[in-house]
């Protein structure tokens, strides 16, 4: 951690040769090392695109030749920012493009930055619950309390596909689950007290598995029966651990049926739908679509347009019907991370979807003549004339356009606030 007792300073106020701590963890930037001295004006740039407004400098490792040049002969040596220099320096209208491209960046590191926190705590609740599970159920309520602070302040939340996630697989399904149950437990209209018990049971449903043996930890299709009799221990041993951390008797049902089904074939007891809670739902439903998009075996990995396919296909009985229909509607036709062609002919994977018009999403376009770096999502809201035609697997597209668009071996979720507020998404759609 970087020492308290140096000083803070805006982001605004960085210059090169600043000595930077940065307080983040080390997936959470792009820099080799928290502590570096600035040595280019793109560093600056990078920090201000992580959406800190303040960062942490040492004065006595900061270059100060560097900071504080000397001017060349004759010139003019008032502070660059004093009035009268700034009103010598010629104005430029801001580029709506370069704004609306920053603002983009800015979104999805602010969404990365979170998720990676909220995998972080999963981590941490992971080493704690043996010795010490109360400690374990604070990282879990803190968790869950933030998000759901977050998911209130922005009223209409957009749900967006991160990009290539790295790091621990339970903690991103954790994530994906948490996530989605959220957001669709406050579609369903749940009470606040109903969504903090879905959320803390949808952070902690996979707990138990801590106690397994690594060989069984992740469902395997070739499991032998054994080895599947052992996994499926994992959903006790998750009961056990969440009464330990004294979580709510709600919490502990949908951890112990988040594996059950409404036509009575699920495990540990073949519930049926009436038996089951609206939590283990829920939990039910967005884990078994997690593991269908991203499975053990990545080559057995399904579109999320596929995935929500097949749920209402072919297992339409195992899961409440207002739920289904309710996350259909909340996550999209064409979910995030779905790779589409539009009626133009172009190809575009989309990024985010307003549960407002999910036929009408965010989509990153394959154009040859914009680096990916540089494009600019479109919103077809804007396009009436252009929609979605098909969905596609990520081999059914030219070289071209799949290696411009990169399609994700994992696909992970969080939200943003939707760019218009659903009434007016209603009155476009009118």
């Amino acid at each position: 951690m970087p020492d308290a007792s140096l000083p803070l300073i805006p982001v605004a106020d960085l210059r090169v040769g600043h000595y930077v701590l940065l307080d983040l963890g080390w997936m959470e930037h792009p820099f080799p090392r928290n502590q570096f001295r600035l040595t280019s004006q793109r560093q600056i740039e990078i920090i201000r695109a992580l959406g800190l407004t303040r960062v942490r400098i040492d004065p006595a490792r900061s270059d100060l030749e560097a900071l504080e040049a000397p001017a060349p002969p004759g010139a003019d040596r008032r502070p660059a920012d004093t009035p009268a220099a700034e009103a010598s320096i010629p104005r430029t209208s801001p580029d709506p493009r370069a704004q609306a491209l920053a603002e983009q960046r800015r979104s999805l590191q602010r969404c990365e930055r979170q998720y990676h926190e909220g995998a972080r705590r999963y981590r941490a609740l992971q080493e704690a619950v043996e010795r010490d599970p109360r400690a374990a159920a604070a990282e879990a309520h803190t968790l869950v309390g933030s998000l759901l602070a977050d998911i209130d302040a922005q009223g209409t939340s957009a749900i967006r596909l991160l990009g290539d996630v790295q790091g621990d697989r339970g903690a991103q399904h954790a994530m994906n689950v948490t996530v989605l149950a959220l957001l669709l437990g406050r579609a369903m209209g749940l009470s606040a007290d109903e969504q903090t018990a879905l959320g803390l049971a949808a952070f902690v449903h996979d707990i138990g598995k801590v106690r397994l043996p690594d060989v069984v930890r992740y469902k395997d299709d070739a499991f032998t029966a054994t080895q599947l009799k052992v996994y499926q221990q994992h959903v006790e041993h998750g009961v056990t651990l969440a009464q330990a951390m004294a979580l709510a008797p709600a919490v502990v049902q949908a951890i112990a049926q988040h594996h059950e089904a409404a036509d009575g074939s699920g495990f540990p007891w073949g519930c049926s739908g009436a038996e089951m809670s609206p939590a283990a739902h829920v939990l039910a439903l967005i884990n078994r679509y997690d593991g269908l998009c991203n499975p053990l075996n990545p080559a057995r990995a399904l579109t999320p347009h596929e995935a929500l396919s097949r749920l209402f296909a072919m297992h339409k009985s195992c899961f409440d019907a207002k739920t289904l229909s309710t996350f259909i509607r909340m996550i999209g036709v064409y979910p995030p991370g779905s790779i589409v062609q539009l009626s133009d002919g172009r190809f575009a994977q989309v990024q985010a979807v307003n549960a407002a018009r999910p036929l009408k999403p965010r989509v990153l376009v394959h154009d040859s003549r914009t680096p990916r770096s540089e494009a600019l999502l479109l919103d077809l809201q804007d396009t009436p004339d252009l929609s979605i035609q098909r969905s596609l697997r990520p081999d059914q597209l030219p070289r071209a356009a799949l290696d411009y668009l990169e399609p994700r071996p994992r696909y992970c979720y969080f939200f943003e606030r939707a760019l218009r507020p659903e009434g007016e998404a209603r009155e476009a759609a009118a």
